[in-house]
């Protein structure tokens, strides 16, 4: 077995994972992050990047590099409910220099965070890198094993950060149980050709059910909400059914929904809405999905990912860079400042929010529109409001950790 010794190991090479790598080695410290695919091209995937981002990257120095990857930019969120057009969260007056939402696919963010982080001296990425098991000596854990395309792997280290996601493996072999809440909804993620032309709303609640629409320049990529765990009773009934219910809720798109010929065409996506109640043990922290899995409302996931790692390595850095164990007194300085934000944003999504989405399949939508949609059309402020809450969070964080 091949050992490597660090001082921090990062499991996961997500958004929070490639954040906390990349600003860790940045401040100087030695860091390993394992991602067990061998490149990040893995479609429906979370691709928003949000103002609070676009800020970090801006603050690094980067941005105008950043922005010469192909992306659509979005500066307010308006909504289709029952036809009737609602603004719901307006970006335009955030003290921002993007004040925008940036689509981008994940796997280019991923591979420019990558990319810059390979120009620090103590990074390493290794892909095809599976973490397997957690390596605990006198009720610490002082490293991970991981399986490789060159064999079994033992990396030796003062800290773990486990970013490996909402299935997080390190918290299954920590014996984690997460809290959990009912999530609003399941999600079907699919592809439908984009025609010249074509005029589809982002967001639609009606007799169909909810259809969010990104555009992807030749192609929109479409998430359909569902009632949970309702997705065998879908395909029971069948192709045309299914090709039925898109074209009333999109009749833009009704003209090609039959290119949807099989269910393989279509994703299902459980929908989990979970927090630990401790994020940390002896050598050992989570952060993203791995501490907080929420769900796809506002795209925020990926944001309070990378907000985590910010806070990450703002704290933990100085602590890393001294050398000897990193305490549970510095871990929980982690979870402090960032449970807040975890829980204020997965109450709005589960709670709020839970009005937009189908009780049951035959469930018109647009009869239930939480009330609060009501007021967000007759009051603007309301929606610059949400777009502050939406693209910056309850708790943004920033850069505060020099150059090292």
């Amino acid at each position: 077995m091949r050992v490597e010794r660090t001082r921090c190991c990062v499991v996961g090479g997500g958004p929070a994972g490639m954040m906390a790598g990349l600003l860790l080695a940045r401040q100087g410290c030695e860091v390993i992050v394992l991602e067990k695919h061998a490149d990040f091209l893995r479609d429906f995937r979370g691709d928003t990047v949000h103002p609070s981002t676009l800020e970090l990257i801006a603050e690094l120095g980067w941005i105008e590099e950043f922005l010469q990857l192909p992306h659509a930019k979005m500066r307010e969120v308006t909504v289709s409910i029952g036809g009737r057009q609602i603004t719901f969260a307006d970006f335009r007056r955030l003290p921002a220099r993007c004040p925008y939402i940036a689509f981008m696919p994940q796997w280019d963010f991923l591979d420019f965070l990558a990319n810059k982080a390979a120009g620090y001296a103590g990074f390493r990425l290794m892909r095809d890198a599976r973490m397997t098991e957690l390596i605990a000596e006198g009720g610490r854990t002082v490293g991970v094993r991981a399986t490789t395309t060159q064999g079994p792997l033992e990396v030796r280290a003062d800290l773990v950060i486990a970013a490996d996601g909402r299935h997080s493996t390190a918290r299954e072999q920590a014996g984690l149980e997460p809290a959990r809440s009912a999530p609003p909804m399941d999600v079907l993620w699919f592809r439908l050709p984009r025609r010249q032309g074509d005029q589809v709303p982002f967001f639609q609640n009606g007799r169909g059910g909810v259809l969010i629409s990104i555009d992807r320049g030749d192609y929109f990529q479409h998430a359909y909400a569902i009632p949970v765990g309702d997705y065998p009773k879908l395909r029971e009934a069948g192709l045309p059914a299914f090709h039925e219910r898109i074209g009333a809720a999109a009749p833009a798109l009704a003209d090609r929904v039959t290119l949807i010929d099989d269910w393989e065409k279509v994703h299902d996506l459980t929908v989990r809405v979970d927090r630990l109640s401790r994020w940390h043990r002896p050598g050992l922290l989570f952060i993203g999905d791995a501490a907080h899995a929420m769900a796809p409302a506002g795209g925020v996931g990926i944001n309070l990912a990378v907000q985590d790692a910010v806070a990450t390595a703002n704290l933990l850095a100085p602590v890393l860079r001294r050398g000897g164990e990193v305490s549970e007194n510095e871990l929980a300085k982690v979870q402090a400042r960032r449970e807040w934000p975890a829980k204020v944003t997965q109450a709005f999504q589960v709670r709020v929010l839970r009005g937009l989405y189908p009780k049951d399949l035959i469930d018109d939508t647009a009869d239930h529109a939480p009330l609060v949609f009501d007021a967000f059309r007759a009051l603007p402020p309301l929606r610059h409001a949400m777009g502050r809450f939406i693209g910056l969070g309850a708790r943004p964080e920033h850069i505060t950790q020099p150059l090292a």
